[in-house]
C-alpha cells in the first residue's frame, strides 16, 4: 500500500460525483471513484491502492457534532479505484449527509436515507423510476426535475449505459464531453462509457439527492442480451461472456451496490429484496443474466408454439421461486416487482392477426403465466409492476392470460425513458385499440415516473420533458393514476 496521496497532483478526484444505495434500517452503501482524468482507462489514477476517507452525519455542514460515522477505505487499481462502503450502525427512517475526502480534496455532499425498521408502522414512502438514459440521444432534464424533489429511494432499472454507436451528431452543449461513441467490448471502453454518463451534472445532482436501489437491462453489456449468448442467442459464450464480465465489473464499479453483487468473472448476484417497514418490499429482478435465448425470427412476430415450452424463461427456475417463495411470505401492504421489461402482454397487429415483441415478457409465455396464475391464485397483497426498456410511459392492468378481458391480477408502471428515443412509437400507437388493458401509453415524450404510497393508496404520476434536447428543459406532470388498497387495477387519479 502506498500513502492517500503520493498519487495526484491538485487535479480533483472526485470528478464522477457520489452516491448511495441499497439502504437498510441501519445502514446504506457509500459510492464514489477517484477518476482525475475520468475519460482515460484507469481514470488518471495511478497502479496502487490510495486511502479516502469518508464521513457521515446529520447536517451537510459536517460539525463535529453531526458527525456520526467515519472512516478511511483503500480505492484499489482492480477496480478502477471506486470506493463502496456500506456503513452500518445507522438509526432507521433517517436522513444522512456524506462526503469522502481524499488529500486535500473534499468530494460534493451527497444525501442519503435509511429504511425504516423491519416490521415498523409506516405511512409514506416516496419513489422514482427511471431508465433508458442514452446519452447521445438527448439531456438529463428529467434528472434535474428528480434531483429538486423530495424522494426517498430511486429505483434504476435498466439502461444505465448504451453500448452501441450513437447518432452522427450527437446533442453538444458546454457541460457535456463527447467521445467517438463507437461499440465498446473491452472493460477499458466500458470504464469510459460509464465515466462519460456520470460527468452529466444532473444525473450526478439524482445520485447525491437520494439513495438508488439499481438493476441492469440489456444495454449495459449488448443489445437483447440474453443467458450466456449474447445478442438474441447469437454469440457463443466463448466471445459473449468475456464481454459481459467486462461491462458487470464497469457496472459495479460506477454504482452504489454491496459487496454481495461484486461480479465474479461473468457471473453477478443481481436480484435481491429489500424491506421498507411494513408498507412495502421490494423485489428487483435479473430477467437478463439466466433468461433462454429469444425465439428466432424477428422481433415482432406471431408466437411459434415453441415459444410456449415451459423450460424457456426469463429468471431462471431459481429467480423465479425466490420471487414467489417471497411474494407469498411477504407482511408487506404493498409488494412491488421492479424489473426492466414490461409484463403486459401486447398484441402489436393493429388488425386480425398476433404479433408479440419476443424480446419482452410476451416471447416467454409460460413463464408469465406462472407469475399471473401465482398472483391470482395466492393473492399476495397489492402487487405493483414497474419496468423501463421500452422507451414509452405505461399504465398497465396485467391480466390472467393474454386475452385482455382475463382477470386483472397486478398494475405495472413504467416511465418513459430518460433521454433514449422510440423509434417504433407509430407501431404501438397503432395497436392501442387492440389492447385495452394499456391504460395509458405516451411514446413521444421522454421523462420519469414518480410514486407516492400511502397505507390506503398508490398514486403514480408521470413526468415528461418539453424538449429532450434541452438539459433546462421544462418538465411536466401530465398524467397521474392510482390503485386502491386491496383493489386490483389501476384509475386515474
Amino acid at each position: 500500500m502506498r500513502p492517500a496521496n503520493a498519487a495526484l497532483s491538485g487535479a480533483d478526484p472526485f470528478t464522477l460525483g457520489v452516491a448511495s444505495g441499497d439502504p437498510s434500517p441501519n445502514g446504506v452503501v457509500l459510492w464514489t471513484r477517484l477518476a482525475p482524468e475520468p475519460l482515460t482507462g484507469n481514470g488518471g489514477m495511478p497502479d496502487y491502492p490510495v486511502q479516502v476517507n469518508w464521513q457521515v452525519a446529520t447536517d451537510e455542514r459536517f460539525a463535529d457534532a453531526d458527525v456520526v460515522r467515519a472512516g478511511s477505505v483503500w480505492a484499489e487499481p482492480k477496480w478502477a479505484h471506486s470506493v463502496h462502503v456500506e456503513v452500518d450502525g445507522l438509526l432507521p427512517d433517517r436522513v444522512y449527509y456524506y462526503r469522502f475526502r481524499f488529500g486535500p480534496h473534499l468530494s460534493q455532499v451527497g444525501r442519503t436515507r435509511t429504511f425504516p425498521a423491519a416490521g415498523s408502522s409506516v405511512n409514506s414512502l416516496s419513489i422514482a423510476a427511471v431508465s433508458c438514459q442514452s446519452f447521445v440521444a438527448g439531456r438529463y432534464a428529467a434528472y434535474r426535475h428528480l434531483a429538486a424533489r423530495d424522494h426517498d429511494l430511486v429505483l434504476h432499472l435498466g439502461d444505465y449505459i448504451y453500448e452501441g454507436k450513437g447518432p452522427d451528431n450527437p446533442p453538444a452543449g458546454p457541460d457535456r464531453r463527447h467521445l467517438p461513441y463507437v461499440t465498446i467490448w473491452s472493460l477499458e471502453d466500458y470504464r469510459i462509457r460509464h465515466a462519460q454518463y456520470r460527468l452529466d451534472p444532473d444525473l450526478q445532482a439524482a445520485h447525491a439527492s437520494a439513495p438508488f436501489i439499481c438493476v441492469p437491462d440489456d444495454h449495459e453489456v449488448v443489445n437483447n442480451a440474453a443467458g450466456d449468448y449474447g445478442a438474441n442467442g447469437n454469440s457463443t459464450p466463448e466471445v459473449y461472456l468475456p464481454r459481459r464480465a467486462a461491462a458487470f465489473q464497469a457496472y459495479y464499479e460506477h454504482l452504489p451496490l454491496r459487496r454481495s453483487a461484486m461480479p465474479d468473472g461473468p457471473a453477478m448476484q443481481l436480484y435481491r429484496r429489500l424491506r421498507y417497514g411494513d408498507l412495502a418490499e421490494f423485489s428487483m429482478l435479473d430477467t437478463r443474466q439466466y433468461r433462454t435465448p429469444q425465439m428466432d425470427g424477428p422481433t415482432f412476430q406471431p408466437l411459434d408454439p415453441a415459444a410456449y415450452d415451459p423450460d424457456r424463461s426469463l429468471t431462471g427456475p431459481e429467480q423465479e421461486r425466490w420471487l414467489l417463495e417471497g411474494l407469498v411470505a411477504s407482511q408487506a401492504r404493498w409488494n412491488v416487482i421492479g424489473q426492466q421489461i414490461y409484463m403486459t402482454a401486447i398484441d402489436m397487429d393493429p388488425g386480425d392477426g398476433q404479433s408479440y415483441n419476443t424480446d419482452k415478457w410476451d416471447g416467454y409465455p409460460a413463464a408469465r403465466s406462472r407469475i399471473t396464475s401465482f398472483l391470482h391464485e395466492r393473492k399476495p397483497r397489492n402487487p405493483i409492476v414497474l419496468a423501463g426498456d421500452v422507451h414509452a410511459a405505461m399504465v398497465n392492468d396485467i391480466t390472467l392470460t393474454a386475452d385482455p378481458t382475463s382477470p386483472v391480477v397486478t398494475t405495472e408502471f413504467l416511465g418513459s425513458s430518460i433521454s433514449s428515443g422510440k423509434g417504433n412509437n407509430a407501431r404501438f400507437e397503432a395497436a392501442l385499440p387492440q389492447n385495452p388493458q394499456m391504460r395509458y401509453y405516451n411514446g413521444r415524450q421522454r421523462g420519469y415516473l414518480s410514486c407516492e404510497i400511502g397505507r390506503d393508496l398508490w398514486t403514480s404520476d408521470l413526468w415528461f420533458v418539453d424538449d429532450a434536447l434541452d438539459a433546462d428543459s421544462p418538465v411536466r406532470r401530465l398524467a397521474s393514476y392510482v390503485v386502491e388498497d386491496g383493489r386490483l387495477g389501476a384509475q386515474p387519479a
